[in-house]
């Protein structure tokens, strides 16, 4: 059975956003990528199509026509064979080819910082613009993909190089909106993430929470600060100082003063952590029953209620939990985690586990996104 805080960052989660395609350097306010009002189609060849496949999970179709626009040159810029080669690595990671992926970056000569990937280098193209024209995913996806093919320590390496990147960012690009500023911050957060994540995995817990204050340091919003001293919350936790984990929610109780569901929740799954801790798995499921009556897609809520219950020896009732979010929110609640933890409860509670299940990886099968990991059916 798998719990789930909701707040941890999974490196299984990857996306490409217009943000993330945006390079790290331009000079000119009327380039597509800082145009508010410009499509995506104006920033790349069929960029709109591409990123409605990400939303969809169709990897294997963004694969298709990545093949198709190389093979015949639909692509007329530099920046274009960037962005294409971006949807390429992250759709071959979500299908967990990642030796294919490795290889798909390997073909970047001399690495992502080559001047061959600048602006500059092409004037006919980008007149009176500077920078490089990777995008922040590509950077992303190069720190993360040693780690899928056994190097973590090379994974570690190029994501602090990239903090140290993403940091430089913040204190050289603003904008009068200020929105160029924020992105930077946010990217920030991400790699951070993703480097306690690393750490986590192989228990370095004093690293993670030296990571994680510095990150309260620096960010004033009091939204931000809760979000991250949950985070601390959660590390104090698997560490196993339930005091300061105790503490740290507090904290949180106290600067959440927004009345916001997101807020709300958070508060709420928090104090029902603690109670799992100190298995009240009845205080927990009233903690998270609060969060899915305000929001009735928090999957979060709706997987841990479920492990709750069944703690509590009703195998029932937590297998209708779940089944009714997948029948409900579809979209949200498919993962592989809620899937992993329903056909467990199937094999406890039916005799006929193996059919129920089949039936279950048929739906999946027929809903479910090229990435889903079928396996968690376990039949």
């Amino acid at each position: 059975m798998e719990e789930d805080n909701g707040e941890t960052l999974n490196t299984n989660t990857i996306n490409i956003t217009p943000a993330d395609l945006q390079p790290a350097s331009i000079s000119t306010p009327d380039h597509p990528l800082n145009n508010a009002f410009g499509s995506l189609n104006d920033i790349c060849y069929e960029l709109s199509s591409l990123q409605d496949l990400t939303c969809r999970g169709s990897w294997k179709t963004i694969l298709d026509k990545v093949a198709r626009a190389r093979t015949q040159s639909l692509l007329s810029k530099p920046h274009e064979h960037l962005i294409y080669l971006s949807y390429n690595t992250i759709a071959l990671t979500k299908l967990r080819r990642f030796s294919d992926a490795v290889t798909e970056l390997d073909s970047l000569e001399n690495g992502i910082d080559n001047v061959i990937y600048t602006y500059e280098n092409y004037p006919h193209h980008y007149p009176n613009r500077y920078g490089s024209m990777a995008p922040f995913s590509l950077r992303w996806l190069y720190a993360e993909l040693p780690s899928r093919v056994g190097n973590r320590q090379e994974t570690l390496d190029r994501f602090y190089i990239l903090l140290h990147f993403v940091r430089e960012k913040t204190k050289t690009t603003k904008d009068s909106s200020g929105m160029s500023d924020d992105i930077w911050k946010k990217r920030e957060g991400l790699v951070i993430n993703s480097i306690i994540s690393h750490h986590l995995s192989h228990k370095e817990f004093g690293v993670c929470l030296d990571l994680i204050k510095d990150l309260i340091k620096r960010d004033s919003s009091p939204t931000a600060r809760a979000v991250l001293i949950s985070k601390l919350g959660y590390i104090q936790m698997q560490l196993g100082d339930l005091e300061g984990a105790k503490g740290s929610f507090g904290i949180v109780e106290g600067i959440s003063t927004e009345e916001t569901v997101e807020m709300k929740n958070l508060v709420n799954r928090n104090k029902a952590l603690m109670f799992m801790v100190g298995k009240d798995y009845v205080s927990a499921v009233r903690e998270y029953q609060e969060c899915i009556d305000r929001d009735d897609s928090d999957v979060v809520a709706i997987n841990n209620k479920a492990l709750c219950l069944m703690y509590l020896r009703d195998l029932s009732d937590s297998i209708k939990v779940l089944e009714s979010a997948l029948e409900r929110v579809p979209t949200a609640a498919l993962n592989e985690t809620f899937v992993v933890n329903l056909c467990s409860m199937y094999e406890l509670a039916y005799v006929n586990h193996t059919d129920i299940k089949k039936t279950l990886s048929n739906w999946i099968a027929r809903v479910a996104p090229d990435d889903f990991d079928t396996s968690s059916t376990r039949v």
